[in-house]
């Protein structure tokens, strides 16, 4: 016990008393680290983060979302201090931390975007390597492996599986505790972006109370769960969630401009224009340079997914699991076909109207509205879909089926000409 306790008191020191140097947030204001994850910060591959933007298009709606994954990064290692904090000094802390395993996790909340390359969360369905594959190469063979064990003290082994969880566990504790940290219903990343993405865009949908959802945050053996007046922070990230997604991720210019680079990238790397391996560790920058050198069809799209407006929507329904087309068109060559078939149908009716390629279906990702955290009362720990909340496993399917719709795109100038056009015409 004395041992455990004298441990617990380390990583309290370790975590009041480490991070000393300041950098400026406009959104959380100062931020410390320490010297060693300020050597990080200037290291070339973190740096690249700062030339990736965190919403990529939206940009083009909301100017003032000019914000990059570096900003990101650095709010995600504060808010994952703040709620380390909280669970050192709850009684129920575990007796499985250690300190390398917090300075791990640290680095991990800190690292666990860098490998980002432009776009890569709406090229989930092309022949890509995941984002936390990349960012756990990175961290095991870069010099930030020196870093993390020389400078710092931690296990840059365990940084990386913390992030990729595609790792083994290997019923390490440790590991596990600290992967369902970064990554949960109220993870340091999620309750970050959307309060961040919000501030920037000028809307108020994403705010959450920081201080009082980390101040119910109570720890298990194996992660987290929330009081019971914790509820109510679930249901505003839920709701807050939603609202983003409807307003600012999806916003139907911002789904044109993602809809058009996709299929430049599908296209490009179907046809052996370029590799996946040349987008890894692009900023956007070089993206948006690799992709205009690529054929004028291809080219094009991503220029013009710089001017959505350009595009108009003639064909929009609802995504049903039940219906056999909307299932078949989630696969990426099947869709491309489609794509194909439909632009003949525009062909044969007004011959050299529509630019090769340039109409694409779009259909976004299924979301996760995470609600898998226990909420804590005395009889013990129950499941937030059971606890007195008004969403009912029911209400949060819904919020994907509201919000996820099958788009048809083409230019403007078309869509003067064929307004309207049915996504299955060949029935």
């Amino acid at each position: 016990m004395c041992i455990l306790m004298f441990m617990r008191e380390e990583i309290i020191r370790h975590l009041s008393q480490d991070y000393t140097v300041p950098v400026r947030d406009p959104l959380w204001k100062h931020i410390y680290l320490s010297p060693g994850l300020r050597k990080i910060m200037y290291n070339k591959e973190f740096q690249k983060l700062g030339r990736i933007r965190q919403l990529g298009p939206a940009s083009l709606v909301y100017p003032g979302a000019s914000h990059t994954r570096l900003n990101h990064s650095l709010g995600v290692f504060y808010l994952a201090r703040r709620i380390l904090k909280t669970i050192l000094f709850s009684e129920h802390c575990p007796d499985h931390l250690t300190l390398v395993g917090v300075k791990s996790f640290l680095c991990a909340s800190f690292l666990h975007d860098i490998g980002h390359f432009p776009h890569a969360h709406s090229f989930m369905e092309l022949p890509l390597a995941d984002h936390e594959f990349l960012s756990g190469k990175i961290i095991r063979e870069s010099e930030i492996a020196s870093i993390i064990k020389d400078d710092i003290g931690g296990d840059p082994v365990l940084t990386a599986a913390i992030i990729d969880s595609a790792i083994p566990d290997k019923g390490n504790k440790e590991l596990i505790f600290f992967r369902n940290i970064l990554s949960g219903v109220l993870d340091p990343d999620k309750l970050d972006y959307l309060n961040r993405d919000a501030y920037f865009c000028g809307v108020p949908y994403g705010m959450q109370d920081i201080d009082f959802v980390i101040s119910q945050i109570r720890p298990t053996e194996s992660g987290i769960c929330l009081t019971t007046k914790g509820v109510t922070a679930v249901e505003n990230i839920l709701f807050s969630k939603y609202l983003m997604y409807k307003t600012v991720y999806w916003h139907s210019d911002v789904r044109i401009s993602t809809a058009l680079v996709k299929k430049a990238v599908y296209l490009g790397l179907s046809q052996g224009y370029f590799k996946a391996e040349e987008l890894y560790g692009m900023d956007d920058d070089e993206f948006f340079r690799r992709m205009t050198e690529t054929p004028e069809e291809l080219a094009s799209l991503v220029r013009e997914s710089e001017t959505p407006r350009k595009y108009k929507i003639i064909s929009q329904q609802p995504f049903d699991e039940g219906n056999k087309l909307h299932r078949e068109l989630m696969d990426l060559d099947f869709r491309n076909e489609y794509e194909m078939k439909l632009a003949e149908i525009i062909e044969s009716r007004f011959p050299g109207l529509l630019p090769e390629n340039h109409l694409v279906i779009d259909i976004p990702s299924k979301i996760s509205f995470e609600v898998d955290v226990p909420i804590l009362d005395k009889k013990g720990n129950k499941p937030f879909i059971g606890s007195p909340t008004v969403f009912s496993g029911p209400v949060v399917q819904g919020f994907t089926e509201t919000l996820r719709h099958i788009k048809v795109i083409v230019p403007s100038f078309v869509a003067e000409k064929v307004p309207e056009l049915e996504l299955d015409p060949f029935v």
